[in-house]
């Protein structure tokens, strides 16, 4: 007994050193976004606890993932005729190999990418969905750079381009590949219609897959809500039309949240920001030319089927693009106006609402232990505690654009900006 208690120590300190180590898909695991490093330093600049800072080889808004001492992050030339997947040593940030595939240049916003899709990794091999400017490739590669197989999803189209990034549950690879309804140069509806889908992760193979209503392409990240008592946790994908809870081994629904933006809009929003979840209650964010619309949700219980009610919403205040992240009964958030707050996650009461800058916010923020760290577009990261009193801590200019939301492991923040990447930390490791 002694022996084995002994075992189960060993495992979950294995277990929380690799949960440090590692940042393995958007916002990090499940995609929450927060983390409980205390080794990242508060305040950062050119000159101070920058401990290495390279030039990429191309362009685009993916975040960077980790995996140890791998960190893969994806772009494209400048000219548009590549798109990438990048592997860089965390130890000195050089290139350890780069694997590309065709592409062509694509008419877009000027602030979306055609390399928006963050990768996904399980520490054997790295995931990532490339957009070559009209259609989607998902392509598998191990640590050494090897190609392990490819899937080709077809076209997608919308003036934002393809950004859905997948994430892993076990064996499979999962994608919420939601599109525009109509192309939105010609107006004609897409022949392909939006798609949730399950590969499997090994062969590329098509598990399962389960049709969308489509009328926004959406960019937020579905992520597993595991329920105390339930075996499997249900996989939640939140969208323009509705939020829902679907079987992650069958890709059956088992819940819709079905209009929760009815009477919000005059036209249809779309989700670009990833939930927050607080005990039971999501946090969904959308936007669009219409405005901001925000609603938490009171998810149903354990193996229910019930649709999730509608707590409070709010029509001003909160993000359209970067997500907001959650601490305690609370969800902060930075807007794309510039503003902070904290809002009371059930009730969805105003803490407090603060402008820090004067430049908007596109990289979701993120809890690095127990304070928000948030880069606005213009390269500056607010460091503010993640508490109900507002108390900013740190402005820190990188000196260039920032679009991308950061990622953290082993002590370190890692930042896209526009032409370069920042890796900060207190001291070099070797």
């Amino acid at each position: 007994m002694a022996r084995m208690t002994q075992a189960i120590v060993l495992i979950l300190c294995l277990v929380g050193l690799a949960r440090a180590d590692n940042w393995d898909r958007f916002r990090g695991p499940n995609g929450s976004g927060t983390v409980d490093d205390k080794n990242v330093p508060l305040k950062f600049g050119p000159n101070e606890n920058v401990l290495w800072k390279v030039a990429l080889p191309g362009v685009g808004n993916s975040s960077p993932i980790i995996w140890g001492k791998h960190l893969f992050i994806h772009l494209a030339s400048t000219d548009g005729k590549l798109r990438s997947l990048l592997c860089i040593d965390t130890s000195d940030g050089k290139t350890r190999w780069q694997r590309s595939v065709p592409g062509m240049p694509a008419k877009i916003r000027s602030d979306s990418s055609v390399a928006s899709s963050t990768p996904t990794t399980d520490g054997q091999a790295v995931y990532v969905s490339f957009w070559d400017g009209k259609d989607i490739l998902l392509a598998a590669y191990d640590f050494q750079g090897e190609k392990l197989w490819t899937k080709e999803l077809g076209l997608f189209n919308s003036q934002h381009g393809a950004g859905a990034s997948p994430i892993l549950y076990q064996d499979k690879l999962i994608l919420a590949n939601d599109m525009d309804k109509d192309d939105f140069t010609t107006k004609v509806p897409n022949v392909r219609p939006s798609m949730l889908m399950a590969l499997d992760k090994r062969t590329g193979r098509l598990v399962w897959e389960t049709a969308r209503v489509a009328e926004r392409a959406c960019y937020s990240a579905p992520f597993l809500l595991q329920r105390p008592g339930q075996k499997k946790p249900d996989l939640i994908v939140t969208s323009t039309t509705a939020v829902s809870g679907y079987n992650v081994e069958t890709g059956v629904k088992l819940w819709e949240a079905k209009g929760w933006q009815e009477h919000a809009v005059k036209a249809p929003m779309r989700t670009v920001a990833s939930p927050a979840l607080v005990g039971d209650i999501l946090c969904v964010c959308s936007g669009g030319d219409a405005g901001k619309f925000a609603v938490g949700l009171a998810l149903p219980g354990a193996g229910s089927t019930d649709a999730p009610q509608r707590a409070w919403e709010n029509r001003k205040d909160f993000p359209y693009v970067a997500s907001p992240v959650a601490r305690g009964e609370h969800v902060y958030l930075v807007n794309d106006t510039g503003f902070a707050g904290c809002y009371h996650a059930r009730t969805g009461k105003r803490v407090w609402f603060e402008r820090i800058s004067d430049i908007g916010f596109n990289a979701s923020p993120l809890v690095i232990d127990g304070k928000v760290f948030a880069a606005n577009v213009a390269g500056d990261v607010y460091v503010f505690d993640a508490e109900p009193t507002y108390r900013l801590l740190a402005r820190n200019p990188l000196g260039e654009t920032v679009r991308a939301t950061a990622a953290v492991a082993d002590g370190r923040l890692y930042v896209r900006g526009n032409t370069h990447l920042f890796c900060v930390g207190k001291s070099r490791r070797e």
